[in-house]
């Protein structure tokens, strides 16, 4: 893996240029220089064009990006097959309400390209794969896979509860404090449900955490809203556990891992249309999926938290449907038959480097 010490608004503790084991996983971090903001680095553009003929495929993930482009072009150049995952940020929607000049600039000069030329582009759902053929990109082929969950959520009892001293009942966000995340009708819906109290655990992207506090304050609820800040491992299920309800509303969400953790943890789960996520919850009966305006958001919410028997209903199908369907083994299985596919299509004459993938 190689990748760049970007992190944030700094960088990364790592050492850079050389090989590090994370996780039985070896990474290789690479140096920004003027371009951090595209994560520009010329001694990764080096190295990608020393390696990449060694390998029989590349995975190359998100686009606006200058490793994309540089990762692509030594790929092309060396007739090494690559696939192409741009995570969620290829739609129209988005591009257009933020960078858009930018954006469809980059688009034009670069990731046309880039994905025209990938041996498949990986989507985790078919309306991913609609938001880029909204944009008028051409793809060879799409691989739809979803992303998976981690399906042991077990918590020791001594495991600080970050919801201690919430009363109930508890409607839950998770992700990033975000305007894209739809947290400006959640809160306006929350206050069309009396004594709802609405956790909001993640982190501020943007500086955006004002703007929330300001439309708690004018909807009333400022005192039954609580911002928990990013929680991880534990204490994260943990807060799963304490919820009634999990509620994601974004504008535009490719997937909707949090979601998918909340089914995972037996909690009945509200979308929005444009998650990714929701034809499985509808379809898994696993929660409900409404419309984004906080009256019916609102409505759904007061249904929920007034029928227990409803709640557990719904969290039961969703914790078997993410045990069926989103195991980390069998989607690590998809992908590694996707690599072997894709091998196939190396340039002639160029033999593989491995007999198999694993090998």
């Amino acid at each position: 893996m190689l990748t760049t010490n970007v992190d944030g608004e700094g960088v990364s503790r790592v050492p850079v240029g050389a090989p590090t084991d994370v996780d039985g996983v070896t990474v290789t971090y690479f140096p920004t220089g003027w371009g951090r903001r595209i994560y520009y680095s010329p001694d990764m553009c080096a190295e990608l064009e020393r390696v990449v003929s060694t390998f029989d495929v590349v995975h190359i993930h998100a686009v606006f990006l200058w490793p994309t482009t540089a990762a692509a072009t030594a790929a092309r150049r060396n007739g090494v097959p690559y696939v192409l995952s741009p995570r969620g940020m290829l739609v129209p929607e988005l591009i257009d309400r933020k960078s858009s000049l930018a954006k469809r600039a980059w688009i034009r000069l670069f990731d046309r390209r880039n994905l025209a030329a990938a041996a498949a582009v990986h989507v985790t759902t078919a309306l991913e794969a609609d938001d880029i053929e909204r944009l008028g990109l051409s793809v060879r082929r799409y691989a739809t896979m979803p992303n998976g969950v981690d399906l042991d959520v077990g918590f020791d009892e001594a495991t600080f509860a970050p919801t201690d001293g919430v009363p109930s009942p508890i409607v839950l966000f998770l992700g990033r404090i975000n305007w894209k995340k739809g947290l400006d009708r959640l809160v306006p819906a929350v206050a069309r449900v009396p004594g709802a109290q609405l956790v909001v655990v993640g982190n501020d992207e943007d500086g955006y955490l004002p703007r929330l506090n300001e439309l708690a304050a004018r909807h009333g609820i400022a005192d039954r809203m609580h911002v928990l800040g990013p929680l991880d491992g534990a204490q994260k299920w943990k807060a799963f556990s304490a919820a009634d309800v999990f509620v994601l509303p974004s504008y535009s969400e490719n997937f909707g891992i949090a979601a998918l953790e909340a089914m995972a943890a037996g909690v009945p789960v509200i979308l929005t249309p444009e998650v990714g996520l929701a034809g499985v919850v509808a379809e898994a009966e696993a929660g409900m999926v409404v419309e984004g305006d906080p009256e019916r958001l609102g409505d759904a919410i007061a249904r929920l938290l007034a029928d227990a028997r409803l709640r557990r209903r719904m969290g039961a199908a969703g914790q078997d449907a993410a045990r069926r369907r989103f195991s980390w083994v069998s989607i690590a299985e998809d992908m590694e038959d996707l690599y072997r596919e894709v091998i196939g299509q190396r340039a002639p004459g160029r033999p593989p480097a491995l007999q198999a993938l694993g090998s």
